[in-house]
């Protein structure tokens, strides 16, 4: 079943379409709260997003552009902006479509099903293999690669550096990596994220690659490049 993010700050709207889409067959969830909106929409990995764009904190546009730099999640913008500038920007920025409000919800279902069966379409020409530069991540072996070298990682290991990979440079919370394998339906508690982290690093270290995975005390862990 589809899991599909509804990122909209107007409550009884985010209520109705939740219950609409689950009652179309889909997983619907909803944000709530718009403090750490990014990392909060990273964490759920949904299958599509519904984006508004007056959002409190953030924009939504800019939440589009830079969810795009690390995400091929689809994503529809719900906005009340209506004027040619906002769809082109938010197009600009990555999102699939641009829908305003007020709109029939039976063509939003519509727009929601042809993004989705795009993208199942597309899956079977999806690379297995993520370029990381210093190493490749192999997809569907659950391996590392680099030169004449194969590693390969237990379930959990290699989710957490898929992730850290998709957001490459940046510092990822230990709360939000346990909730992203909680989500993904792997049970993981704090401890047992300390030995994961530390038996990837030293898979990496086997590699040459031994300052890659950084930990910042009291913030996370980051994937930086090599030097």
């Amino acid at each position: 079943m589809e899991k599909i993010l509804i990122v909209e700050d107007d409550k009884k709207l985010r209520e109705e379409l939740q219950i609409f889409l689950n009652k179309s067959g889909y997983e619907a969830h909803v944000l709530d709260k718009f403090s750490d909106t990014i990392n909060d929409i990273i964490k759920i990995a949904p299958d599509l997003l519904l984006l508004d764009i007056n959002l409190p904190n953030l924009d939504g546009q800019y939440i589009c552009k830079e969810l795009r730099k690390i995400s091929d999640l689809s994503i529809i913008i719900i906005t009340s902006r209506d004027s040619e500038l906002d769809e082109l920007i938010s197009l600009n920025y990555g999102a699939d479509y641009f829908v305003s409000k007020p709109f029939n919800i039976h063509i939003l279902l519509a727009k929601i099903e042809a993004l989705l069966r795009r993208v199942k379409m597309n899956g079977a020409t999806q690379q297995d293999k993520i370029d990381c530069g210093e190493f490749i991540l192999n997809i569907s072996k659950s391996l590392i690669e680099k030169d004449d070298n194969i590693i390969e990682l237990t379930k959990n290991e290699f989710r957490i550096l898929k992730l850290l990979s998709q957001n490459r440079e940046k510092i990822i919370s230990r709360d939000c990596i346990i909730e992203y394998l909680w989500d993904n339906e792997s049970f993981i508690d704090d401890n047992t994220l300390t030995v994961n982290i530390n038996r990837l690093r030293n898979k990496l270290a086997e590699i040459g690659l031994k300052d890659l995975l950084e930990t910042k005390r009291g913030q996370g862990y980051i994937l930086n490049r090599s030097k």
